[in-house]
C-alpha cells in the first residue's frame, strides 16, 4: 500500500529562506513551462513534451543563476506535475492548468534522495545536508518514494512523505445488503444512515462567521502594503486555518468510525456533483462548510485500507422522492418537506428514506427494486404524478 505521512518541520532562519527560494524557483519554472507550451501550441500547433522542457533547464540556469541555489529535482518535478495537469485536462478530469500565484499554496516536491532520522528527528533532502528538524507523530514505515514540502498562509512548514510499505490491500467481501449501510449527506444533518442514525452538522464556518467578518473588516481598513495589514491578514489566515483543521479532524474521526466501528462491509453513498451544487448562491456557503467531497475521498481510501466496499449511487437517482417501501416517486415533494406520506400509506423521514434507498440501490435489494418498477408500480407512479 502507498501511504502519506504528513509531519510538521521546524527549519532554522537560513533553512526557511532556502525553502522560500525553492517555492519561488519552482513557481517560476512551472509558469515559464506553461507559457512555453501555450505559445508553441497557439503559434505552431506543436505540443512540446515535458522531456524537451526538462532539457532546457540547464540553459535556463545559465541565464538565471539563482536557479542553481535550489535542488534540480524540484525544478524537474514541477515540469512533470505540469504534464500531469495537461493529461488530466485532456481526459476531462479537471480544467485547463493555471499559472501559480505567489499568494497561493506554496509547495515543491522532491522525488528522490530523501532520508529521515527518527532518532534525532531530522529530514534530509537535497541542499539541506545538515537536516531539517521534524516532529514524527507516526514513524513512516516503508520505502520512501517522494517528499512534498509545503507552507501554509500562517507560516507553518510541513513535509508530506510518500512511502510504499509493501503490503497488499485486503480482499473485500462480496456485496450483501444485509451488511450494508446507506449514507445520505445533507446540510441540516451532516449525514443520515440507513439505520436511522443522524450525525449532527458541526457547522464550523457558520459558528465562526461573525468573528471572521470582524477580522476581515479590520484587515481591509489597514493601508495596503503596510506592516499592520500583514499582521491583520495573518490573523484572518490563522482563523481560517483553525476552522479547516477542526473540520478535517471531524471528517477523519467520522470516516474511521463508519469504516471500523460497525459491522457493515458495504457503504453506499450518493455520487454528488458538488461543483454544480455550489452554483446555488443561497446554499453555496453551507455546502462548502460541510465539505462533502473531502468526506467521500477520506471514506474511499479508508474502505480500501480496511477491506470494505464503497459504492457510489447515481446522482440522478431520486433517492429522497422515492418510497423505500413500494418504489413510487413523489414528484410533488419539495425541499422543505422533511416528513411525507406515500400513497401506499408509509410515512417517511426524508433523510432516512433517502439513506435506505441509497443502500438498496447500491447493494441491491432482495424485495421490490427501487430502480426498476413493475407495470403495476409504474401505473401507480403515473397516477401520483397526474394528481
Amino acid at each position: 500500500m502507498i501511504k502519506v505521512y504528513k509531519h510538521r518541520i521546524y527549519p532554522t532562519k537560513q533553512q526557511a529562506e532556502l525553502l522560500n527560494k525553492h517555492f519561488g524557483c519552482v513557481r517560476f519554472v512551472y509558469n515559464l513551462a506553461l507559457e512555453c507550451k501555450k505559445l508553441n501550441y497557439q503559434g505552431n500547433k506543436i505540443n512540446i513534451s515535458c522531456y524537451d522542457l526538462i532539457r532546457q533547464i540547464t540553459g535556463l540556469k545559465e541565464e538565471c543563476g539563482w536557479l542553481s541555489d535550489v535542488a534540480i529535482n524540484a525544478l524537474q518535478q514541477a515540469i512533470i506535475d505540469l504534464e500531469k495537469a495537461f493529461t488530466s485536462y485532456y481526459r476531462k478530469l479537471c480544467g485547463f492548468p493555471k499559472f501559480k500565484s505567489k499568494g497561493g499554496k506554496q509547495s515543491f516536491r522532491i522525488p528522490a534522495q530523501i532520508k529521515i532520522d527518527t532518532t534525532f528527528g531530522k529530514l534530509f533532502i537535497p541542499k539541506f545536508r545538515e537536516g531539517i528538524k521534524i516532529v514524527f507523530e507516526r514513524e513512516p514505515i516503508g520505502k520512501i518514494k517522494s517528499c512534498t514540502i509545503s507552507k501554509t498562509a500562517t507560516g507553518k512548514y510541513f513535509a508530506s512523505i510518500l512511502v510504499e510499505d509493501g503490503k497488499k490491500l485486503p480482499i473485500k467481501p462480496e456485496v450483501n445488503i444485509t451488511n450494508a449501510i446507506g449514507i445520505d449527506l445533507g446540510i441540516s444533518s451532516f449525514a443520515t444512515l440507513s439505520d436511522g442514525t443522524k450525525i449532527k452538522n458541526p457547522k464550523y464556518l457558520r459558528n465562526d462567521i461573525a468573528r471572521l467578518k470582524v477580522l476581515q473588516r479590520r484587515a481591509s481598513r489597514k493601508m495596503k502594503g503596510s506592516h499592520n495589514r500583514r499582521k491583520a491578514n495573518f490573523i484572518v489566515a490563522r482563523k481560517h486555518e483553525n476552522i479547516a483543521n477542526r473540520r478535517m479532524d471531524f471528517i477523519h474521526k467520522l470516516t474511521y468510525q463508519l469504516v471500523c466501528e460497525n459491522q457493515a462491509t458495504t457503504i453506499c453513498v450518493e455520487d454528488l456533483a458538488v461543483s454544480n451544487l455550489l452554483q446555488n448562491h443561497k446554499l453555496a456557503q453551507a455546502i462548502s462548510d460541510v465539505s462533502w467531497s473531502e468526506f467521500v475521498r477520506c471514506l474511499s481510501y479508508k474502505c480500501d485500507w480496511y477491506g470494505k466496499n464503497m459504492i457510489k449511487v447515481d446522482r440522478f437517482f431520486a433517492s429522497s422522492k422515492t418510497c423505500s417501501k413500494c418504489g413510487i416517486i413523489n414528484e410533488a415533494l419539495t425541499l422543505k418537506d422533511r416528513i411525507w406520506t406515500c400513497a401506499c400509506g408509509a410515512t417517511h423521514d426524508r433523510d432516512i428514506n433517502a439513506a435506505v434507498n441509497i443502500r438498496n440501490s447500491g447493494a441491491g435489494c432482495s424485495g421490490v427494486p427501487v430502480e426498476l418498477l413493475s407495470i403495476d408500480g409504474a401505473m401507480k407512479q403515473e397516477k401520483v404524478i397526474t394528481i
